[in-house]
């Protein structure tokens, strides 16, 4: 009976003490002119929801809260914003007291000069530097063909696997293919080595940057730690070879001729950008079409038509051209509507510089902003059954100006997508 009372007591206590955590951090952040919302536990915020719910935390607060509530994210406090007319005027003032404000783990891992994390003649050196390795040319006489080869030699292992486990094999697709646009002809221990601690640190980006051991944070910058060391290796090992390589790391390393010369830091960092950047957003991007064109039979269809047709004009060993995918044109409604109707990318995270006033509230001066754009897509008023694959919803010669803006974006991330991959 002692036991029992203990326990009880202790019970008492422990829920007393937690409701009191969650009202303390709850008062700290209860200022005139801030919106409505929840924070959640003291330096973990609301994260565990955010993270496991993901769309359904966004519905399940602003059904409490409206399109424009508070929380606390990743390690900061954010303002959510669902509002299609508030997000319009965020994404339009970026230059008005706004910075791209990527969570503190992802900054800390992915490296102190990668393009989230520089501003001014910082950014537009990373920013130039990588549009160089995407030029026209380089797409076509490096980019597309390397594709090509690796994509042939890929799937072609499929054909002797019994079972396919297409969400395993399309992340490592996104990343073995992505690495072989970077480095060419890597011995297969540095890969494995390389994709183990890469693995590692995209998990460690979306964790609370706290530095304990086992946690996240900690084996994401740890794995960081790892990626640089293998990067210096192989950097070290091409200056000795004297040899020249016509890779993207070639590039960046080339001191002749160009124009974006870049220190060893920010070529690391580079490299990783590229490679994060692609390795969730392709891999997802696959997966999902595979899915929508297994489940829509006419699609897939009308996709092969498309691509037997461009193989008939080509030699059975002749590599994709750039003219070739630019003709290609119900395979880029695929991958419009996959984009929309999968939604890979829910928004875009900004930072207030100085004190804000946004949608009648005034933001402090640090916040994270969520520009959420998910909703978006599943708009009745932009499009039709909009719950529906249907790719030929692209293919329409006539859109209104919003359905083209939203065309726009979503070709300016296939873009990026169609380099990474």
């Amino acid at each position: 009976m002692g036991t029992v009372m203990v326990m009880m007591g202790l019970l008492v206590i422990f829920v007393s003490l937690c409701s009191a955590l969650l009202r303390w951090n709850q008062m700290r952040y209860t200022k005139n002119g801030l919106p409505p919302g929840t924070m959640g536990w003291p330096i973990f915020g609301e994260t565990t929801e955010f993270l496991k719910q993901g769309p359904n935390f966004m519905r399940n607060q602003r059904l409490r809260y409206g399109s424009f509530f508070k929380s606390h994210l990743l390690g900061c406090p954010t303002l959510i914003s669902m509002d299609s007319e508030v997000n319009r005027y965020i994404l339009k003032n970026e230059s008005k007291g706004l910075v791209p404000g990527y969570p503190q783990s992802m900054l800390d891992i992915l490296g102190t000069c990668n393009m989230a994390a520089v501003h001014g003649s910082s950014h537009r050196l990373m920013r130039g530097s990588l549009l160089s390795l995407i030029s026209s040319t380089m797409m076509r006489d490096h980019i597309l063909p390397k594709v090509d080869h690796f994509m042939r030699s890929y799937l072609g292992q499929w054909n002797e696997l019994e079972d396919i486990d297409i969400q395993d094999k399309t992340k490592h697709m996104a990343f073995l293919s992505s690495l072989t646009q970077i480095a060419e002809n890597l011995r297969k221990p540095f890969v494995e080595e390389f994709k183990t601690a890469f693995f590692k640190l995209v998990v460690g980006t979306l964790s609370v940057p706290i530095d304990l051991p086992g946690t996240n944070y900690r084996c994401g910058i740890q794995a960081r730690k790892n990626v640089d060391r293998l990067l210096r290796e192989l950097m070290q090992e091409r200056r000795d070879s004297g040899e020249t390589f016509t890779d993207m790391l070639g590039y960046l390393m080339k001191k002749e001729d160009n124009r974006y010369s870049l220190t060893d830091e920010e070529i690391r960092d580079q490299v990783v950008t590229i490679l994060y950047s692609g390795y969730e957003t392709v891999s997802t991007t696959s997966m999902m079409a595979l899915k929508y064109l297994h489940d829509h039979p006419k699609a897939l269809q009308e996709l092969r038509t498309e691509h037997l047709a461009i193989r008939e004009r080509k030699r059975p060993d002749e590599p994709l051209g750039l003219e070739d995918v630019k003709s290609m044109k119900f395979t880029r409604a695929v991958i419009f509507e996959t984009s929309r109707l999968a939604t890979i990318v829910n928004g875009v995270l900004r930072k207030t510089t100085r004190d804000l006033e946004i949608n009648g509230y005034l933001i402090p001066k640090g916040w994270r902003i969520y520009v959420y754009t998910r909703e978006i897509n599943y708009d009745a008023n932009l499009y039709e059954d909009p719950l529906i694959f249907n790719p030929w919803r692209w293919m329409v010669s006539f859109v209104s100006w919003s359905h083209k803006t939203h065309a726009l974006c979503l070709e300016v991330e296939q873009g990026f997508v169609l380099v990474r991959n």
